[in-house]
């Protein structure tokens, strides 16, 4: 590095501190996805005496049971299945229709909740039959690193983008100063006679 020249160091300094940067971004950033904890109701809302499925994530820990409590329906144990928790239960007949809260409570001490539509009309005589997902609510971010949480994805497609960006800029600058280099006219020194 000492025979280069100060753009060329700099250019040097530069694309490395880009790719440490990006790097450290990208790296804290992979597991944030692993890190999500949620639960959700299908169908919500639902009819009293109607089975409904329980879908779950403990982040890192969904190779382990995990349990769901509500007023709508009781305990649920949810066991895992293809990457999350799963589970099934039947809210009895006799629920009187409302919210009620959905809490989920994994191994890992990690914890989520959302709310289930109990109604006492079958779908048939709603204004809209098809029945809706309640989508998931994220438990609190407890230790998922630093970009765990809603937009983690989107954080992540973004150090991507300014990496790459950098690494662009970094290289024209080489490229510039390469150029300028091989160009620029050789200045000799005057001679000094002794």
């Amino acid at each position: 590095m000492r025979g280069l020249g100060y753009g060329v160091r700099a250019t040097f300094a530069c694309v490395a501190a880009v790719l440490l940067v990006g790097a450290t971004v990208l790296l804290g950033a992979a597991p944030a996805h692993a890190q999500d904890t949620f639960v959700q109701v299908t169908p919500n809302p639902a009819r009293a005496g109607t089975r409904v499925a329980l879908t779950a994530s403990c982040g890192d820990a969904n190779n382990v049971t995990a349990t769901v409590t509500s007023d709508a329906f009781g305990r649920v144990m949810l066991l895992p299945r293809d990457g999350t928790l799963r589970g099934n239960v039947t809210i009895p007949s006799s629920k009187r229709p409302g919210r009620y809260n959905v809490n989920l409570q994994c191994q890992n001490n990690r914890t989520a909740n959302t709310t289930l539509t109990v109604t006492n009309v079958t779908p048939t005589e709603t204004a809209s039959p098809t029945p809706t997902m309640s989508p998931p609510e994220r438990g609190p971010n407890a230790g998922g690193g630093g970009m765990a949480g809603p937009g983690g994805e989107d954080r992540l497609i973004l150090a991507g983008g300014l990496t790459t960006m950098g690494l662009g800029v970094a290289l024209g600058l080489f490229a510039l100063v390469r150029h300028r280099a091989g160009t620029a006219p050789i200045r000799r020194r005057p001679e000094t006679g002794a």
